[in-house]
């Protein structure tokens, strides 16, 4: 690990660290909730409060690095070799009706690679990451993809876009096919969450369409280095905008994606 990788990587697990304690000592308590793309989709001062601090924090401490963050805190530079990509709080649902899933999602590229990940769940103080070519894992000890290879024995995950009221391509008809075939399906609301069970053997898989760039950057990451793979729906490289997913251990993937694909 190059020094400048070090660095990268030790600020996005201290600023992760830091606005998952925000989110924790607001946890249940009083909030100001409001909205965005739709009524379901939303937001809260805790979202905003976080990705300042780690804006603010990244602003000081590497000035030259680009910055896309969900609630807008973006500093933008098209010729920076780093690119920080933020999730204050994925899991905002969740986290307003005190339904304890959610965290801080960090990931870091450099030059257009993949390079760092980081998620950190407040409640539960598990910090998972990884550094590309290092590994991934949890709370500083290893950590690898499960080995179940029988899809009618492995446990999923998935999510529902917030359009999901009204949209036409909205995950339900794939939904109806995996939960008929695989062991048992989730839906927890936390992509960034779902792929680091993933990537912790918790989970076997995990799908989703119409992310964002912010829900996968550092989940990716920490499911390629526990030995998981990490593909768009017809088997390519997942897409960085996030706008469809599957993950899994490798042992079931192709099958989770004939099922997708309803082959």
């Amino acid at each position: 690990m190059t020094d400048d990788v070090a660095a990268v990587h030790a600020l996005a697990m201290r600023v992760a660290r830091e606005a998952g304690a925000i989110q924790r000592a607001r946890y249940e308590t009083a909030l100001e909730i409001g909205t965005k793309s739709r009524p379901i989709d939303l937001v809260t001062e805790v979202d905003r409060a976080c990705e300042q601090h780690i804006v603010a924090t990244l602003r000081r401490e590497r000035p030259g690095d680009d910055i896309l963050a969900e609630e807008g805190g973006a500093h933008e530079d098209a010729g920076a070799a780093w690119r920080w990509v933020i999730d204050p709080l994925d899991g905002t649902v969740n986290f307003a009706h005190g339904y304890p899933c959610f965290c801080v999602s960090i990931g870091v590229t450099h030059r257009g690679v993949r390079t760092v990940g980081v998620v950190y769940e407040p409640l539960r103080d598990e910090l998972f990451e990884a550094v590309r070519g290092g590994g991934a894992r949890r709370n500083g000890k290893p950590i690898a993809v499960s080995k179940e290879a029988r899809f009618g024995r492995a446990l999923l995950a998935t999510g529902f876009a917030y359009d999901v009221h009204d949209a036409e391509r909205d995950n339900v008809a794939n939904f109806a096919r995996v939960v008929k075939q695989a062991g048992g399906v989730r839906r927890d609301g936390s992509a960034a969450i779902d792929l680091c069970y993933v990537a912790c053997g918790r989970f076997d898989g995990y799908w989703e369409l119409k992310l964002h760039a912010w829900d996968v950057a550092a989940g990716i990451l920490i499911v390629e280095e526990a030995g998981g793979r990490v593909t768009d729906l017809a088997g390519g490289p997942p897409p960085a905008s996030g706008s469809e997913i599957a993950s899994s251990n490798g042992a079931i993937h192709d099958t989770l994606l004939r099922v997708l694909r309803n082959e």
